[in-house]
């Protein structure tokens, strides 16, 4: 699995680093350690994102390296953390890049167990593991390439952001071991966090809309099923400052009775995005009933339906995965 993902590496002079349009802390913080690792290797490295990087992931230093154009006069593309056609919508919709992908070598570097939806030619390096960013090191390091203190601080940042700190139920001993090696190698999670911390400050206007926000919160299922809906004047008003969905998914996932939180955005195009975060491993189930995917603990999905539409289908896809998990356990 390895010796195909260092095969294309190696053969590159010049390759992009591609996040979809959902970026996240494991994305951004995989994309910064291929960055550092691969440029230690002599490549030239570019990193792409089809949208603006999000204030409250900033943290992560050299996020501003991260352009919105993609760079086509390179050898490889390197699509990190994601495996879902649908979440590369808008990359695939930029002028050139599909032939791109269809023309060059594409490695697909991904932790989620859901089954790759590209319709390009691609190799796979999928592995089970809490970050895309803990197969980006087992790859450094089964390849003997160098990792330095940057590289090391994006790792572990990466690793803690998709894990919540290393507190979620599919961390494992080894999850534990890298974290150790990174922190060997200069990072520190004090000052990750020091930073993160930062980031994560709100305006009195943002703390003031949390507050609407939890007020709109619905209670579907008996109370299993925890829904807040966040309109397009919403992400006008607010999206710049702090992503209205992370305001309030992780409150509402810790109310009595609650397994399963959405909040669901809704744009003037007509398209529907849900954000998930669970308490039982079924976000990805659920997020797959719509075609989107993600971690068992935390997805997402998008589609372009009404909004009622949607809502009854999310009640049923919630329900049929809570039951699939009770008789499975």
């Amino acid at each position: 699995m390895y010796e195909e993902a260092k095969q294309l590496i190696n053969a590159a002079e010049r390759i992009v680093v591609v996040q979809a349009e959902n970026p996240d802390g494991d994305s951004l913080g995989s994309s910064l350690a291929l960055e550092e690792i691969l440029g230690d290797l002599g490549k030239q490295v570019v990193m792409h994102c089809p949208v603006e990087i999000p204030k409250y992931l900033r943290y992560f230093p050299g996020w501003d390296r991260v352009t919105m154009e993609f760079d086509a006069k390179t050898d490889l593309a390197i699509i990190v953390d994601t495996s879902a056609d649908v979440l590369l919508t808008k990359v695939l919709d930029t002028p050139g890049v599909r032939s791109f992908f269809e023309s060059h070598p594409v490695l697909v570097i991904d932790h989620h167990a859901t089954k790759s939806t590209l319709t390009f030619d691609h190799t796979p390096l999928f592995e089970e593991a809490i970050a895309t960013s803990e197969v980006i090191y087992r790859l450094a390091k089964n390849a003997g390439w160098p990792i330095n203190e940057q590289a090391a601080e994006h790792l572990l940042g990466a690793q803690l952001a998709d894990s919540l700190g290393l507190s979620i139920a599919t961390v494992t001993p080894e999850s534990y071991r890298i974290a150790a090696e990174l922190t060997e190698l200069g990072a520190h999670v004090a000052a990750i966090e020091d930073r993160r911390r930062e980031f994560m400050k709100k305006s009195p206007e943002i703390l003031k809309y949390k507050g609407e926000l939890i007020q709109r919160i619905e209670y579907l299922l008996d109370g299993k099923l925890a829904l807040v809906h966040v309109p397009w004047e919403d992400i006008q008003a607010y999206s710049d400052q702090y992503n209205p969905s992370v305001l309030v998914l992780d409150e509402m996932r810790l109310v009595e009775n609650v397994q399963v939180a959405v909040a669901i955005k809704t744009y003037p195009d007509g398209k529907l995005t849900g954000k998930l975060r669970t308490n039982l491993p079924v976000a990805d189930a659920v997020a797959g009933y719509f075609g989107g995917g993600g971690h068992v603990y935390a997805a997402g999905f998008r589609v372009y339906e009404s909004y009622d539409t949607v809502i009854k289908e999310l009640t049923t896809a919630v329900s049929k995965a809570l039951e699939a998990h009770d008789e499975a356990a």
